[in-house]
């Protein structure tokens, strides 16, 4: 893309569309996404709800190719462990089609993370010794659906974490204090949004108690 009004970009996008539509965006070229474009989806991460507006996070975008290759790596050394016992699984008949789709993405996206533009970490300050999820989560949730807005495919992982102490540190950030929560890798998308596959409302609403 090229010549993008970025204050105007994903701005009428309708909220609960955006919501039903933004899925995980594993399949990413490597184009470059402007870097005020980052910024923007980050902002929107800003108005997240925080206890005491305490403000927690901080948003590090990593896009450099050096950078990109060194956390890519760390990153595969961790999903490979995770992944091999579905690997193994899936070569059964029986595996269910919808999650032998996603474990293809879940693979793609490793293999091929050096190449996506942006590396998004959300990190926060902790507070008594534990990382304020309660806001950070919240936060990340608003910044997938700006990408969602602004036309940019992200998804959510927590997989680097097995390597966070030394992540933390490459980024600047110390590990007691200020831990990152999640990669949000982030790029234009190959595919496209659309509505994900969800059980029924039906099936998990209640009114006053639970219905057995």
């Amino acid at each position: 893309m090229v010549n993008i009004d970025i204050d105007s970009i994903g701005e009428d996008l309708p909220l609960l569309e955006g919501i039903r539509t933004t899925r995980s965006i594993r399949r990413l070229l490597p184009d470059p996404v402007p870097v005020e474009l980052v910024r923007k989806v980050c902002e929107a991460g800003t108005f997240a709800p925080n206890g005491g507006n305490r403000q927690p996070w901080f948003f590090i975008a990593v896009m450099e190719q050096a950078r990109r290759q060194y956390i890519a790596r760390l990153y595969r050394d961790t999903f490979e462990r995770y992944i091999s016992p579905a690997r193994e699984a899936a070569k059964s008949p029986d595996f269910p089609p919808d999650k032998r789709r996603n474990m293809k993405a879940a693979i793609h996206l490793a293999e091929h993370l050096h190449e996506a533009p942006v590396h998004l970490f959300v990190a926060g300050w902790t507070r008594r010794g534990q990382p304020q999820t309660q806001a950070l989560f919240p936060a990340i949730q608003n910044v997938l659906l700006a990408c969602r807005a602004v036309g940019l495919g992200a998804s959510l992982t927590t997989a680097h974490r097995a390597h966070g102490a030394e992540i933390d540190e490459y980024l600047g950030l110390d590990p007691e204090k200020t831990p990152t929560a999640a990669l949000i890798p982030i790029g234009w998308p190959r595919g496209r949004y659309g509505r994900p596959t969800r059980r029924s409302i039906d099936t998990c609403f209640f009114v006053d108690r639970v219905d057995h």
